[in-house]
């Protein structure tokens, strides 16, 4: 895949939210090449850039406003809706079946915000605050699925990282997919081999999936979430001995105590939400300034807090793609997470007279009255 982003690094305004409407307006993007390069995937021919510029041309930007506000009053939605997203576009694609609260518009169907590791995300409101003024503005128009994708990629640009464009025109699924939840999102504890395979079974190689991972960059994570890689990793009443002596102490110091906190963000967990936050951590320790290196620095110096982070220098494949973005100033990281976003925002479609476009984010149009 090959196109070109101006203005890789962070920009020293980009703490100001009124950088993300002039970011989205000035980036040059080689779209004739992007497009050409996502149909090879197979899932793009009939999604556009700017699709809703005749139909509902304010909608990109009623997204860009609500975003803003929001990210004003909850710097950690962006991390949330980037969590929100890999899980709704890793099963069955990018199609906001994670955010129905039935299935085939019968509650007695299991649902995928039920499932394990989905019952601690978060976004939903801001997802909903959304749809409610694209639907006053334009009516049955804009995709719920789309508003995930929009949302998600400008909370990315307000946290610091790089732009990237997003196709529209998706719809959203009739149903929910709880069944494929547990096989097809990975797991905090999971080896290097199984996150290889699981991204693999996307279509994601292992450049793309060690820069994805580089979105746990942003965000925060509970104590209790790693108790057993500091204590009594695999049952073994050790802590888990890739964990750099003096960064163990650290966190353990941190930690002390805490025994109800709860995971905030990540590409993948695996906790109850239902436990009180108590004390959090950075996603990575020490932490930097947003969308940088500092996540593959960490890992270098065995600084992961997740088992699967920490994984990714466990096979030389990978470890030489951690070493690799942290060599340099953080625009290979950027210009190679921004590829593979778009890619994975393009993950099984529906699109044309699929699906539907719902009414109501959380249930399907024949439930929505």
């Amino acid at each position: 895949m090959t196109f070109t982003i101006t203005n890789p690094r962070r920009h020293p305004e980009q703490d100001n939210p009124s950088f993300l409407t002039s970011t989205l307006s000035s980036s040059s993007v080689s779209m004739a090449s992007l497009q050409d390069s996502l149909s090879d995937h197979g899932s793009t021919k009939d999604l556009q850039y700017d699709f809703y510029r005749d139909s509902c041309p304010d909608a990109q930007q009623i997204v860009r406003s609500k975003m803003v506000d929001a990210y004003s009053q909850q710097k950690d939605i962006s991390a949330a809706l980037l969590r929100l997203f890999f899980h709704d576009c890793f099963v069955h694609g990018c199609d906001a079946s994670v955010l129905l609260d039935d299935s085939h518009g019968n509650r007695s169907f299991s649902i995928e915000k039920q499932a394990v590791p989905n019952k601690s995300l978060r976004g939903f409101d801001i997802i909903d605050r959304i749809k409610e003024e694209i639907e006053r503005v334009c009516p049955g128009i804009v995709s719920c699925a789309d508003i995930i994708s929009l949302a998600t990629r400008d909370g990315i640009i307000l946290a610091g990282g790089p732009y990237y464009p997003v196709f529209t025109g998706r719809r959203d699924s009739i149903r929910s997919y709880y069944e494929d939840v547990l096989n097809e999102i990975p797991n905090p504890d999971d080896t290097i081999t199984r996150i290889l395979h699981l991204f693999l079974l996307k279509g994601f190689n292992e450049r793309e999936t060690v820069s994805l991972l580089g979105g746990h960059n942003i965000g925060k994570m509970s104590c209790e979430f790693i108790q057993n890689r500091l204590y009594n990793f695999n049952g073994t009443g050790k802590p888990d001995p890739t964990i750099a002596a003096n960064f163990l102490n650290k966190i353990r110091v941190k930690c002390q105590g805490d025994n109800n906190s709860r995971v905030r963000n990540g590409l993948f967990e695996s906790m109850d939400s239902g436990a009180s936050n108590i004390q959090e951590l950075a996603s990575s320790l020490p932490s930097g300034e947003g969308f940088d290196t500092h996540y593959y620095e960490n890992l270098m110096m065995g600084q992961g807090l997740l088992f699967a982070d920490q994984q990714l220098m466990a096979e030389e494949k990978t470890a030489r793609l951690v070493r690799a973005y942290a060599s340099d100033d953080g625009s290979t990281f950027r210009l190679d997470f921004a590829a593979a976003m778009v890619k994975m925002s393009n993950l099984g479609v529906l699109t044309g007279s699929q699906g539907e476009v719902r009414l109501n984010c959380s249930l399907p149009l024949f439930s929505s009255k």
